[in-house]
């Protein structure tokens, strides 16, 4: 027997993202899920390492991944549209139930058990791993959010110019120091050039700080 289950989520290469919006680069699902899946992993790295968290940040990581899956059957639906009228929303909740159990039905039986839960995190029970990384990996995909619009306006696209003062106030109103933290040392350089970062690290490495961190 066939099991479809990776070749519909090789598919989310094909849903764009910011379908309202005018964009300088397209970008899609399958993009977007590596980059929450980077910056939840590092959101968790930055707890452990500067505020004494013990979070799970692989397995934060592979939620990340899979946090959009359904897409591949109901499409990326813009926030304002789904978010904006709360009959939508929770019609639109049962659509990603629905796609989550159609995903799930093509796991081969013995992985089941591991990526069946990845597909709907939101379900894990209260004060588990999974219930606490959750809030990571939502904060990781508003940041990835913000950091798209950052781009764009850095770009000279002022059609995200509103889009990213309001998702910084999202960002803030999370309250989260790991988030504090990105945004104050790394999120910087997501506004220079690649001529800009090299020469920062230049005058960087210059003043005496090592090329890398073994």
């Amino acid at each position: 027997m066939n099991f479809h289950f990776s070749a519909y989520l090789y598919r989310l290469q094909y849903i764009q993202r910011w379908s309202l919006m005018r964009s300088t680069a397209p970008e899609n699902v399958a993009q977007h899920s590596f980059q929450v899946a980077l910056l939840a992993h590092m959101l968790c790295t930055i707890g452990n390492a500067c505020f004494g968290r013990s979070l799970n940040a692989d397995r934060a990581s592979a939620m990340a991944l899979f946090h959009d899956a359904t897409e591949v059957f109901t499409g990326d639906i813009a926030t304002p549209v789904k978010h904006n009228n709360p009959q939508l929303l929770s019609s639109f909740r049962e659509m990603e139930q629905v796609a989550a159990d159609r995903l799930a039905a093509m796991i081969p039986p013995e992985l089941s058990a591991v990526y069946a839960p990845l597909l709907q995190p939101q379900t894990s029970p209260p004060g588990s791993e999974d219930a606490g990384l959750l809030r990571y990996v939502k904060a990781a995909d508003v940041l990835d959010a913000y950091l798209k619009c950052v781009w764009e306006v850095a770009a000279g696209n002022r059609e995200f110019a509103a889009a990213k003062e309001q998702t910084a106030d999202r960002l803030h109103a999370l309250a989260m120091p790991e988030m504090e933290y990105f945004l104050a040392h790394m999120a910087p350089g997501f506004e220079m050039s690649l001529d800009e970062l090299s020469s920062s690290v230049s005058r960087g490495q210059s003043a005496g700080q090592p090329d890398s961190v073994e």
